[in-house]
């Protein structure tokens, strides 16, 4: 059982707990990742990524977390569910929480995850852009989405 309409902002001491939630939910969603990169990026989350952005995130009726984002001025940096957890509208959550409390109107998707775009493209976004690489030189394809007027 979740809390429907709760958002919690995580502390620096639910750092480790967001970094579990992110490597099962890019383990479930980034099968393109080789597991030497996935331990690159966890460390990159855990030291650096989750203490440059506003999180929040969701938690069940245990307080375990669920999922979360993280967002900069006007960007979605991340949004990842916990496996167990997809598909009970928590990433849409998360989304609207971010349009609505941080105005973001931009975002950035591993073109290798159809799901990701998909829902992102289902919740009013479009591709406005693409870049060969990731935000580390590595060849794994971003699309740059933006909300689209009047969504």
């Amino acid at each position: 059982m979740t809390h429907p309409s709760v958002i919690y902002l995580p502390r620096q001491q639910d750092f480790a707990e967001l970094t579990r939630v992110w490597e099962a939910s890019v383990r479930a969603t980034h099968d393109f990742l080789p597991d030497d990169y996935i331990a690159l990026l966890r460390h990159l989350l855990e030291t650096q990524y989750l203490g440059a952005v506003n999180l929040f995130c969701t938690r069940d009726s245990h307080l375990r977390i669920t999922g979360f984002a993280g967002t900069t001025p006007g960007k979605l940096e991340m949004l990842f569910i916990h496996p167990d957890f997809r598909g009970m509208g928590l990433g849409k959550k998360l989304l609207d929480y971010a349009i609505e409390h941080f105005q973001i109107t931009e975002l950035d998707v591993n073109e290798q995850n159809p799901q990701a775009l998909g829902f992102y493209q289902r919740q009013g976004f479009e591709e406005v852009g693409r870049a060969e690489v990731d935000g580390l030189g590595r060849p794994y394809p971003m699309l740059r989405m933006r909300l689209k007027a009047g969504s």
